[in-house]
């Protein structure tokens, strides 16, 4: 449900990533510019403190601050005053899920030094009652570069006092463990420490847990290990604890053995990990946010800038990462709420809330959650796919079914990855499952003892779509549509079980479907909990990170937020997601690009084009797979030879190239993608064990193939066919613009993408942003038709960009309140537009977006169409004259594509006597 708090003035955000050079003071000097192009919010990455070296800011340390790195609070002060002083606002996203797991953490820290004894102890999502009794009521810690006897007898972990926190440490490389004080009396006591001293610590044995005696006793220690005795007896215990001699390494697996945690090889974190992570990510420890004191914690000082009026609106990050995101949600929303009044009288409304969310088909935000809607990965997937032209599916199954055994349907691809992450990488979480599952019911017929659990639950899993249900949250809520999704899971499990098993996989869903309200044990609650933590990541790791990687059919649908089986989206379909967003969340974001996606949104504009051309598309890879004789090289095969055609077509550069510095640039482009796509695959190399032969043999096919000299027939060819379907898509770049910026809900910028966007995935898509450029560009603003001749440049997006946003901040109410009404389209063409009213008071805005506009002979010149267009508009009777915000008004507004000018339409009437 939509807040309706401080959304309504969310008129057009605009995405910055802090670090890697972007600062406060950078983005302070940035709102001009950002304001002239009509950004009524700033859109910031994390700004609270995160581990050194981050670069974007997800591996917070400390939420109390913000990373010295990025700045200040005096500088996000000054951030704040040229916002408002331009009438615009701050979005800051925050991420409560999880921290970083490592020594800059002094949350995670204390937990490590005190272990259960920690009052941060249940702030993470440990499971401190693991039945393994190595780590039972202890942390694993799985960081270790060889296993644990290796390391220790080659002398890699190393005791050490550290001076400035009075603290003894294990090393191993640029990792710290703290060593519990409550045994640090046994340690000093060998080498004639201060009796004082040994008898602080004999009280911190006994109190076996922090307080205000073992601060004082640590304090001490710290003091006494600056003298001259001091230096000598910790340099003493140092070598006592060697593990490179035998008595040593007696000494220091004694001291070991004392801690709340246990050391492993980091190859065991799959295996043995007892603590949630995010997704597979084992630096990052994830937090138990549904507890209000940490609530509280994390978001104490954000909550501080709000009501100071510093901060005006939040993004949440991965919200299905959270225990209770529904609990979650209602106590943000409260929070803000009861701070609203209390902000300055000339700040901004205040108190938009957007979480990150993906969404598969037919899913909607839950509407326990009190929110103004997702951050725009479902408008992303709609607007592309309504761009492809579902008739070429065809064509292109034959093409892909052509590249070997391996080019197999998406759905396929998605079950085996997904066996092979719960084997190999969730095994821990999964293991865990199952165990919570066995203890949920009483076996008093020994039907559960018949059963191996873990198959049948991976049937389950195997079969389950979204994300995640919601059962295990704290609060009572509607659940039809997660008791459908649980139940297809369960029906499609069935088909592929025996009898027995598929009366176990019903009793497991109707374990996982119990309400809070019907009072589950706490055993069934954990198992819910468990399930939903791990159906979250399974289905990122194995469609986005996996299935991305491995299915090659056409790339532009495997995008964040995609189904990439679904070619391309009826427009009928499109409108109808218009409409229930405008019913139900009127203030979402609707992104284009995003600091995650995996190709640029003019990248992918571009290769839709090929939806509508497959014929020709499979005749030229057909011809370069022939000619290129990548097979018998060692590499790559023709499912990531395939994958590497349509990424150069989709990024190749609208000029040619002006030197061999840029050459050399796009090359290396190219092959930093190609690593991240053939380790993501895990088909022939992987992040951890490289097939450093294989990976080779790819990079020495993209040097080959880009050589001028070894090549030049293949470049030429890559060239002129961009060449021909680069305008083209440039017209789709401009429609999918055109639609978010007027369709229902908020357009979000992502950085620089006011031109052209011909980004791959991270790093690339977060590379600096030339931002004098664009603003050069901005202040010799031109006419749209003079753009168009410049398309090239991008000038011509930039100004689309400019113009509607102007027209939206002196009309919100007709973006925020008005209609959104479909037109219907007649005539021979009608497939290759897209048209509706946008209606409120006395104002109309007609827009007709152009569709596969390769048929209309879309030309090199200006991007105009170049033969005459069979398309009509059924419109209601309208009196008074029409203004174009684009170009000039067609001759016939109900026959809008004419010949010779742009296929973009957005027309404004004043209705006369309203």
């Amino acid at each position: 449900m939509n807040s309706g708090h401080g959304a309504p003035s969310v008129r057009a955000t605009y995405r910055l990533q802090f670090r890697g050079g972007m600062t406060l003071d950078g983005a302070t000097a940035l709102v001009p510019q950002l304001a002239r192009l009509g950004i009524s919010h700033l859109y910031a990455s994390p700004l609270s403190a995160a581990r050194p070296g981050s670069t974007h800011g997800y591996d917070t340390i400390c939420y109390d601050r913000i990373d010295p790195v990025v700045g200040d609070e005096a500088a996000l002060a000054r951030l704040a005053a040229r916002l408002h002083a331009h009438g615009m606002g701050l979005i800051v996203d925050i991420v409560p899920n999880h921290m970083a797991a490592d020594g800059h953490n002094p949350w995670w820290m204390d937990v490590l030094t005190w272990g259960r004894a920690s009052p941060h102890a249940n702030w993470f999502d440990i499971d401190w009652d693991v039945p393994d009794p190595d780590i039972h009521g202890r942390v694993m810690l799985p960081f270790l570069d060889r296993p644990f006897d290796d390391a220790l007898e080659a002398g890699m972990l190393a005791l050490r006092h550290d001076d400035d926190s009075g603290l003894f440490f294990i090393h191993h490389h640029d990792h710290r463990f703290p060593l519990c004080p409550t045994g640090y009396a046994s340690l000093l006591a060998r080498v004639d420490a201060p009796g004082e001293l040994l008898a602080a610590f004999t009280t911190v044995a006994m109190r076996a847990g922090p307080g205000p005696e073992a601060d004082a006793a640590v304090g001490r220690l710290r003091q006494w290990g600056t003298t001259d005795a001091g230096r000598v007896a910790m340099a003493r215990i140092a070598m006592m604890h060697d593990g490179t001699n035998l008595s040593g390494r007696a000494c220091l697996t004694g001291v070991l053995a004392g801690q709340a945690w246990q050391l492993a090889w980091w190859r065991d974190g799959a295996l043995r990990l007892n603590w949630r992570r995010f997704f597979d990510i084992t630096g990052l420890v994830s937090l138990c946010v549904e507890r209000e004191e940490v609530f509280d914690a994390v978001h104490g000082y954000v909550f501080s800038l709000y009501r100071r009026g510093l901060v005006d609106g939040l993004r949440v990050d991965h919200i299905d990462g959270l225990g209770a995101p529904a609990i979650y949600c209602q106590r943000l929303r409260a929070r803000l709420d009861a701070l609203t009044p209390d902000r300055p009288e000339d700040a901004l409304p205040g108190g938009a809330v957007y979480v990150e969310k993906i969404l598969i088909g037919g899913e909607s935000l839950p509407t326990a959650w009190p929110v103004d809607g997702t951050t725009g990965y479902d408008f992303m997937d709609q607007v592309s796919a309504v761009l492809h032209d579902a008739h070429g599916a065809g064509v292109l199954d034959r093409l892909w079914a052509g590249c070997g055994p391996d080019a197999r349907p998406l759905g396929q691809i998605v079950r085996a990855a997904r066996t092979y992450l719960l084997e190999h990488v969730f095994s821990a979480e999964f293991g865990h499952l199952a165990t919570l599952l066995r203890h949920c019911l009483p076996d008093g017929d020994g039907s559960w003892a018949a059963q191996d659990l873990r198959p049948v639950l991976e049937c389950l899993l195997l079969q389950f779509r979204p994300y995640r249900t919601y059962f295990g949250d704290e609060a009572v809520q509607e659940h039809g549509a997660d008791s459908m999704v649980l139940d297809m899971a369960k029906t499609a499990a069935c088909r592929t079980t025996t009898g027995d098993q598929a009366m176990v996989v019903g009793d497991i869903t109707r374990l996982l479907s119990a309400c809070p309200e019907q009072a589950p044990p706490p055993v069934v609650r954990r198992a819910q909990q468990a399930f939903e933590h791990l159906t979250a990541p399974l289905a990122a790791k194995s469609l986005e990170d996996t299935a991305f990687y491995r299915y090659g059919r056409l790339v532009s649908r495997n995008e964040v937020g995609s189904d990439p089986a679904v070619l391309g989206l009826p427009v009928a379909a499109f409108h109808a997601c218009c409409l229930s967003r405008q019913a139900r969340f009127p203030h979402a974001l609707l992104a284009g690009a995003t600091h995650d996606h995996k190709r640029g949104e003019d990248v992918r504009a571009r290769l839709a084009v090929l939806s509508a051309m497959p014929g020709e598309w499979e005749r030229q890879v057909h011809e370069w797979f022939a000619h290129n004789h990548a097979a018998g090289r060692g590499g790559p095969d023709r499912i990531d030879e395939i994958m590497l055609y349509q990424t150069l077509v989709g990024i190749w550069p609208l000029e040619p190239f002006a030197n061999d510095a840029e050459r050399l640039h796009f090359r290396r482009r190219i092959q930093q993608w190609q690593i991240k796509a053939l380790r993501e695959a895990k088909r022939h190399t992987g992040w951890i064990s490289p097939d450093m032969v294989y990976e080779d043999a790819c990079a020495g096919f993209v040097d080959r193939l880009l050589d001028p000299v070894v090549s030049a027939s293949f470049l030429r060819q890559m060239a002129g066919f961009v060449s021909r379907i680069a305008p083209a898509g440039a017209v789709n770049g401009l429609a999918q613009t055109l639609l978010r910026l007027t369709v229902p809900g908020v357009p979000d910028l992502y950085q620089g993408c006011e031109l052209w966007d011909f980004s791959l995935v991270d790093p690339d898509n977060r590379a600096p942003v030339n931002f004098d450029y664009r603003a050069g560009l901005l202040e010799h603003a031109t006419s749209f038709a003079a753009a168009a001749t410049d398309w090239r440049t991008g000038r011509v997006k930039q100004d689309m960009i400019r113009r509607i946003l102007a027209f939206r901040q002196n009309y919100p109410d007709l973006f925020t309140y008005g209609t959104y009404e479909p037109v219907e389209i007649t005539g021979r063409d009608r497939s290759h537009a897209i048209a509706f009213l946008r209606r409120q008071g006395g104002i109309r805005l007609l827009v007709v977006a152009p569709r596969l506009p390769q048929a209309l002979g879309v030309q090199a010149a200006d991007l105009s169409v170049g033969r005459d267009v069979d398309l009509g508009l059924e419109l209601p009777q309208l009196h008074g004259p029409w203004h174009s915000l684009l170009g000039d008004v067609p001759r016939q507004v109900r026959h809008p594509f004419m010949r010779g000018q742009v296929p973009l339409v957005c027309l404004v009437h004043h209705a006369v006597g309203e």
